[in-house]
Formats: structure tokens, sequence, C-alpha cells
């Protein structure tokens, strides 16, 4: 289960490594190749040596110009160590696999990106023996995805953007079109996703409203991170196990949607909801929470 930002914002490009020739390609304008094929390597570059040295993610990509190593680095704040460490690993994959390797550093932070773009430069004033110029993803060129049409035809991308985005007054706008999104894939793909952007969000808001999304429409409940969130709220007291604590927590989730997209509850909507203990209703009004531009649109059809 990924646990944490900095791992799904490299494992996105291993659950779909076609979503990172695009993004090279779309968002910072590159002429990669179109890959025939990609396929995942061994990130462990520790060689004879007692030196462990790993990358985040490797992929391999088959083109009709040739073959290139991908190299993914999930940067989560500036760390000078990198800027040894990243020609030497471009240095050695090439020597181990003889094709040309392309590094590209993915961050949430707009300072880390500006850093990492930098070029890596050895050798005297004139004269670089070496230079190494990273390919940036980052806050400030991944595309906002707030659009559910726009989200719909590049999902991949649209979780990118939910994970690089996720926080602060557009969060909502985001994560409410990649929730629509995700209806239109399989479920087992949307779980895995659903996860990759919880792991990314450290705004609490924006995690809880997330997650909230993700309980209308029941993809959140499918995957082994329902199971933890579960048992967060046991630990709190928060859900007992019992049908009107689930009641309850439903209830909650309804208004809470309503409340994070901006939606005024009046107080007769907040009683019929928090007096209802319909499961089964509970989900429908969660469901039509999600698009609700007025609170009393939950009872429009009833």
């Amino acid at each position: 289960m990924v646990g944490s930002s900095h791992e799904a914002l490299h494992r996105i490009f291993q659950k779909d490594p076609a979503l990172l020739t695009r993004a090279l390609q779309r968002v910072l304008d590159v002429p990669f190749p179109e890959p025939r094929e990609i396929a995942a390597l061994n990130v462990d570059l520790t060689e004879i040596e007692p030196v462990e040295r790993r990358v985040d993610t490797l992929l391999r990509a088959e083109t009709d110009q040739g073959t290139y190593l991908l190299v993914v680095e999930s940067q989560g704040k500036v760390d000078d160590r990198k800027r040894g460490s990243w020609p030497y690993y471009l240095s050695y994959l090439y020597e181990k696999y003889r094709c040309e390797p392309v590094l590209i550093v993915i961050t949430q932070s707009s300072a880390t990106a500006k850093w990492a773009s930098r070029p890596i430069r050895f050798g005297f004033s004139g004269w670089d023996s070496l230079t190494v110029r990273p390919l940036v993803l980052g806050p400030d060129n991944v595309p906002v995805i707030a659009d559910e049409r726009q989200a719909e035809r590049d999902v991949p991308l649209a979780v990118l953007s939910a994970m690089t985005h996720g926080r602060g007054p557009g969060a909502a706008a985001i994560l409410e079109s990649l929730a629509s999104a995700l209806r239109t894939i399989d479920p087992d793909s949307a779980a895995v996703f659903v996860q990759f952007v919880d792991s990314c969000l450290a705004d609490p808001q924006a995690k809880q409203m997330w997650r909230d999304l993700m309980t209308a429409i029941q993809y959140f409940w499918r995957h082994p991170l329902a199971e933890q969130v579960r048992e967060e709220g046991r630990e709190q007291g928060l859900e007992e196990g019992l049908e009107q604590g689930r009641a309850e927590a439903k209830a909650e989730m309804v208004l809470h949607i309503l409340e994070w997209r901006g939606v005024p509850v009046p107080d007769t909507v907040r009683e019929r909801v928090n007096a209802c203990t319909d499961l089964d209703q509970l989900e429908t009004w969660a469901q039509r929470a999600v698009h609700a531009a007025d609170a009393t649109e939950l009872f429009s059809e009833e």
C-alpha cells in the first residue's frame, strides 16, 4: 500500500508508464518519440561495493528512434546531495544498459522544482566535462484539471494534477472532477489512483473531502486504505460498527461534501439528513451532494 506522497508521485508512472511520455510531450513540450513499448526495470543500482543506490522508478521505452531509460525521481525538498547522485545514476545506467538515460524529477513544491531544473555541470568555466539537465514536472507546469470532461479524456493525467495541485482554494474543483472521471475506468485501476491521491494530499481538509467523495462513489471502501481509515475511526470512537453509527457517519459525510464544496446548508436540510437512518437513502444523497448547486437538490426527486 502506498503510504507517502514521495512514493505515490513516482509510482503513478509504474501504474501507467505511458503517462510519463505524455507528460513530457504535453506538459514540458519535449519531443520525446512515441514508445512502441514501455517496461519497468529493477531500480537497484547497487554495485559490488557495499554502497546501495536506488532510483525511485525506472522504465525502458522502446521507440522508433531508439531505446531510452526513463529515470523518475520524486523530490520533496531541496537536497544538494542529488546534484552528485543524479549524474552517477545516469552514467551507471548508460554503462549497464547502453541506452540513453533521461532524468525526470517530479515534485509538489515550486521551490524544489526551480532548484531541480537547474543544469548540473562538472568541469571548469567554459568547458563542461559533464552536463545533466533534469526534466521537471511540478505545480508550475502540470496542468490544473478542474473540468470533468477534461479529466475523463486522460484520467491518469487528472490524477497527476490532483496529486500536484491538491491544496488551496482550487482543490475542491480538481478533486470533484477526478472523482467523476474515476467512474469511467475499471474499479481496480480507480482504487489504485484513489490511494495515490490520498497519499499526496497534505491539506487535512482536502484529504477528508477526497475520502468523502470516494466514499460517495464507493471506490475508496474497496481499497485496503479504507480499513486503515475505519480503524482510525474506531480508535477515536467515531465508528462503533452499529447500524446507527454507520448512518450517522454517512449523514455527516453528506453534509461535509456540501460544506467543502461551498454549498450553504440550511438547518432544515441539516436536520433532515441527520435524522435519516436509511443507508441507501443517505448513499443517494451523498452522490447528489457531489454535484448539487443547492443543498435542497438532495431531495429533488423525492
